[in-house]
């Protein structure tokens, strides 16, 4: 698939994706959730800002945001109270579903560059 055929594909499941009632996410939100979810934790602040390359205050206000929206919670670590871990929740499990839903369906579709060609 060609690079712009690609990009085609993504702004369409991004304008599928506003389209729907969930939140809006930034780019660095996305990249937190996915994450979190897609890789084996622990996952912390720490490691996140050093993974990501992003200080970590933008963390922490990326996380407070996917906290309010119910996606990640913050619990303290029970072997080391300093410590705080990122973790799932059923709300963000749902929410990745259903996004990935919406990437299925255009998945399954021909580019829509390949319309114009």
């Amino acid at each position: 698939m060609a690079s712009i055929d690609i990009l085609t594909n993504w702004r369409a499941i991004m304008c599928d994706a506003v389209r729907t009632d969930g939140p809006d996410l930034s780019m660095r939100q996305w990249s937190i959730l996915l994450t979190v979810y897609l890789n084996p934790g622990p996952h912390t602040v720490r490691a996140m800002a050093r993974d990501l390359n992003v200080p970590k205050p933008a963390i922490s206000r990326a996380l407070d945001a996917l906290s309010i929206l119910g996606f990640v919670k913050r619990v303290r670590d029970p072997n080391d109270k300093r410590i705080v871990l990122i973790q799932k929740t059923a709300d963000g499990a749902i929410y990745l579903d259903e996004f990935a839903r919406l990437v299925d369906a255009r998945m399954d579709e021909p580019p829509l560059g390949a319309l114009y060609g």
